[in-house]
């Protein structure tokens, strides 16, 4: 009798779990290639004017099309991330590469990581000031180097060794960023010997834009391979003090990439630091069973707190997922069946 029971509750536990699987379990078309950026999120009006406005969808579009291209070409997920990448650090409207904001000191220290899903193969670097795509260079670092992070003067001495393209700290400057920076330095209270002035009434794109913290540029790929990628870069916290280490060049925290999904971050470093959110994210998918969506949604919601942070992510189906605690985000994805999406706020 009592063997007689346990067959019964062996049978019926089998069943339920085999229910439960098929409960949390949809139908998935695999997709050929599929790739989304970000261009940073935070608190970003929707009184932006209609000029300003349209700049940034032409610079995400222009992105998009360079990384689809590398994708649609045969092109590995690595070169397309790459490449989209490249193409956001020499926009000025972005907070990397050219138009990265200013340190404490005055001057530009950037930061930049990408990663193999296939291999866990990563590339990173933090307080770059003189490369003009850090992105470039970290690939150097992952293809060619027995490390995987160099930071500083170090970062600068591996760069030498390469023949990656250089530029002077000033090559980043821009007068938008400047006069965030100025802002900034003043809301601190403190001293410069320069001072930042405006007309009464004249409104500047950080009265529609403030993002003291956020502001970084990312792209996540599937390739034609099955292989995903991740790459981001950044110029970091405006004002931020010397030697601050966000979370883009930390593998696991605002980059990442394995045989499950690809996620880059984009938000208040140190609060994604503290949830090594892009891993979280990874991990929620691959030992629970749940879907990219709801990766994503339980680390913004569960670990994060509103207002810190934004993710884009694909995952190795091709399902594209960009969402974001923060009043908007610049972001961007296209797919092989050619589902697009470009927008800056939730609902658009």
């Amino acid at each position: 009798m009592i063997r007689s029971l346990s067959i019964i509750s062996g049978v019926l536990l089998f069943s339920l779990t085999v229910w439960g699987c098929e409960q949390n379990s949809s139908p998935q078309t695999q997709k050929e290639w599929a790739l989304a950026l970000h261009g940073g999120a935070g608190t970003i009006s929707q009184d932006l004017p209609d000029t300003i406005r349209q700049q940034y969808y032409d610079g995400l579009e222009q992105a998009l099309a360079i990384g689809a291209d590398v994708l649609r070409n045969g092109g590995s997920a690595l070169d397309a991330v790459e490449a989209t990448v490249r193409d956001l650090e020499d926009n000025p409207l972005f907070n990397a590469g050219r138009g990265s904001v200013f340190t404490s000191e005055g001057k530009h220290e950037l930061d930049a990581a990408i990663m193999d899903g296939s291999t866990l193969a990563a590339g990173a670097l933090t307080g770059l000031t003189t490369v003009r795509h850090p992105v470039t260079l970290a690939r150097h670092v992952k293809d060619n180097s027995r490390h995987i992070f160099f930071s500083g003067h170090g970062a600068e001495d591996y760069a030498d060794q390469t023949e990656v393209e250089r530029v002077d700290n000033d090559f980043f400057h821009t007068e938008r960023r400047y006069e965030q920076w100025q802002r900034a330095q003043e809301r601190a209270h403190l001293n410069t010997e320069h001072s930042w002035t405006r007309e009464p009434g004249e409104k500047t794109i950080y009265d529609w834009i403030e993002d003291l913290k956020f502001g970084t540029v990312g792209a996540v790929a599937l390739d034609r391979e099955g292989k995903l990628a991740a790459a981001t870069s950044t110029g970091g916290m405006t004002n931020k003090q010397f030697g601050r280490v966000g979370d883009v060049p930390i593998i696991g925290s605002g980059t990442f990439a394995n045989h499950v999904a690809a996620i880059s971050a984009t938000g208040w470093g140190e609060q994604i630091m503290r949830n090594v959110s892009a891993n979280t994210i990874a991990n929620y998918m691959e030992f629970n069973g749940a879907t990219l969506d709801e990766a994503m949604n339980f680390v913004l919601t569960q670990r994060l707190d509103p207002g810190d942070a934004g993710f884009i992510a694909v995952d190795s189906n091709g399902n594209l997922s960009m969402q974001m605690n923060t009043a908007g985000m610049f972001r961007a994805s296209l797919d092989s069946e050619g589902n697009k999406v470009v927008m800056i706020w939730e609902d658009e």
